[in-house]
């Protein structure tokens, strides 16, 4: 077709550190260009004001996504105590500004109560859908609807510093969470209000900052091809689920769709499933008895 960009058919994972002021689909459009990828997708967004680990998708590995959107996340964040906004971060617009007379040792107290299993009402300004519309379009637009608490889990929030209103904290939570709206829940709890005016995530399940690459770094080298050995191997950024291999036999039946019989001493769940000792098929369910189904395998002779 006239005018159709050529694209290359790179396939892999590219642990990224999103710079401030990106979307998370900016970010993607961005270094989908400098890749020439063709397919690309993300893996749990990151707001503009955030940074940090935003792993990118590209090509067969896009079918994976989702088992890193279900990971544990952690983050380092700043919380303004004494000012409340609608965005519950720095980028909206002020709403009650109070003074602050809570201490350190209040804040601890208060935390408790934040740790573990809690429940969570998603911010207005949120890519939710209600209806069909995103909330973030309708709070623009001036219409607050009723949203859902949900349920999250705080496996860690540790205080590091407290100074001048400024409250840093290291989190560690379950998918699904809103540190903004911790964030806000929290001033609400102090009788002070707050909002979130940095915030880092520093890993992904098991995959830590200091593997992931910026902008910088990827703008720095010459061509798409060189930029492209950046990219890791797919099943490297799911080691955090267990492992099955197959025989060529059993491969071959399971590439047909068919469960098949394997040795594994696993329970039923996900599983990342293997030809052999390497040769990566992609992922499949442990079923209640015993056999192994396929369920998002990559295209024959690919292995991202």
């Amino acid at each position: 077709m006239r005018g159709r960009r050529h694209c290359s058919p790179v396939s892999g994972v590219l642990l990224l550190d999103k710079p401030v002021g990106f979307t998370s689909n900016q970010a993607l459009q961005t270094v989908k260009r400098l890749l020439n990828a063709c397919k690309a997708g993300h893996s749990g967004s990151l707001d503009p004001i955030a940074t940090g680990l935003l792993p990118l998708f590209f090509g067969e590995a896009t079918k994976l996504t989702q088992f890193l959107l279900d990971a544990d996340k952690r983050y380092w964040t700043v919380f303004r105590l004494g000012v409340s906004t609608t965005t519950y971060d720095s980028e909206g617009e002020v709403t009650a500004t109070r003074p602050v007379t809570a201490s350190a040792h209040d804040i601890e107290k208060t935390l408790v109560g934040f740790r573990g299993e809690i429940e969570q009402i998603p911010p207005m300004y949120s890519a939710i859908k209600h209806q069909g519309e995103a909330l973030y379009k309708l709070a623009r637009a001036g219409v607050e609807v009723e949203r859902e608490p949900r349920k999250v889990t705080m496996h860690e929030i540790r205080m590091l510093g407290f100074q001048d209103d400024l409250l840093t904290l290291e989190i560690s939570c379950s998918k699904g969470t809103y540190i903004r709206t911790l964030a806000h829940d929290l001033g609400e709890a102090l009788g002070c209000g707050a909002h979130v005016v940095q915030l880092r995530r520093l890993a992904t399940g098991d995959i830590p900052i200091d593997q992931a690459v910026t902008l910088e770094q990827l703008e720095a080298l010459a061509t798409p091809a060189e930029r492209a050995r950046l990219l890791q191997p797919v099943d490297s950024v799911l080691r955090a689920l267990p492992d099955v291999h197959l025989t060529p036999l059993a491969s071959h039946y399971l590439k047909q769709g068919q469960p098949v019989s394997a040795r594994h001493g696993l329970v039923p769940g996900w599983v990342r499933l293997y030809e052999g000792e390497n040769r990566f098929l992609g992922m499949g369910q442990v079923m209640d008895d015993g056999r192994v189904a396929p369920r998002r395998l990559l295209v024959h002779g690919e292995n991202p």
